[in-house]
This record gives C-alpha cells, sequence and structure tokens, in this order.
C-alpha cells in the first residue's frame, strides 16, 4: 500500500519566563526574505538525522534566541501536512523554561521578539497550533506535580 509518508520531522519549542503574575511567552518575528515574512511564532526547526528530539528542541533554541533553558518539558505532539515535501509532520512540542534575565540574541530567520503574557501571546502568534499548544503548555506548567514525567533530563 503507498500513501503519505509520515515522519517525525520538526520541533516546537514554547519559551516561558517567570513573571510577578505566572509567566511571559517569547514570540519571534520572521525576517523579509524567509518563509512567512512577517510572521509570529515561537521556536521551531527540523530535526536532525539521528537527533534525539530534545536536542533538537535545545539546538533549535540556541540558534534561533541564543538561550539555554533552565528546564525542558515534553508537551504534546502536533501534526501537520508539509506541503513541499508531501509529507505529514509529527512536531514534538516542548516548553523552555529560562530564567528571568534571559537575554535574547536572534538568528538570521528573525528581526524582532517580544516577551508576551500568555494571552498576549495567543493574539499575536500566526498559527493557531501553537495557540493550542500553548494552552496545553500553560495547564501543564500549572501542574507541577506531573514535570517528573515531562521533564527532560540531560
Amino acid at each position: 500500500m503507498t500513501g503519505t509518508p509520515v515522519e517525525v520531522g520538526v520541533v516546537d519549542v514554547l519559551v516561558f519566563r517567570p513573571a510577578a503574575k505566572g509567566w511571559l511567552v517569547l514570540a519571534l518575528q520572521r525576517a523579509q526574505g524567509t518563509r512567512c515574512p512577517g510572521a509570529w511564532e515561537i521556536v521551531h526547526g527540523n530535526v536532525e538525522a539521528g537527533e534525539r528530539l530534545e536536542r533538537a528542541a535545545l539546538r533549535e533554541l540556541a540558534e534561533e534566541t541564543g538561550i539555554v533553558p533552565v528546564r525542558l518539558l515534553s508537551i504534546t505532539m502536533h501534526s501537520f501536512y508539509l506541503v513541499p515535501r508531501g509529507t505529514v509532520q509529527l512536531a514534538a512540542v516542548f516548553a523552555a523554561i529560562v530564567g528571568p534575565e534571559s537575554a535574547v540574541t536572534l538568528g538570521e530567520e528573525h528581526t524582532r521578539h517580544a516577551w508576551l503574557t500568555p494571552s498576549q501571546a495567543r493574539r499575536r502568534l500566526s498559527w493557531p497550533h501553537e495557540k493550542r499548544v500553548l494552552d496545553d503548555a500553560r495547564q501543564l506548567l500549572a501542574t507541577p506535580e506531573v514535570w517528573d514525567v515531562l521533564e527532560v533530563r540531560s
């Protein structure tokens, strides 16, 4: 039987830093000359051959923001059809918790960043799935008793 290939080839990383009342979420704006110029998004990228999902998440986070998290939690998976490749992609979604003074150093794909409340981020993010996984992550961040099975330890 032939059909559309399914690949686990993408990671999404929601970046959270503590705030006086809850959390702030990092949003990145795409640069001109890249795909989806001007769109606001979370950190994401492709998984390299032989790379574990959590290593890809940490690599993409460092490449796109220069940040190293204090904690990394596995949140969920989501699927989408990647038109140029003709594949169904499964994306692993992680939450990176960073320190309150974490400085962002943008890579070439993005021109601006903003630390937003979750409500502001929901309004700013361009992709509907990012809004959904943000809600999932917020619920799990509010339930630290489950972190022991979600936390990625190196």
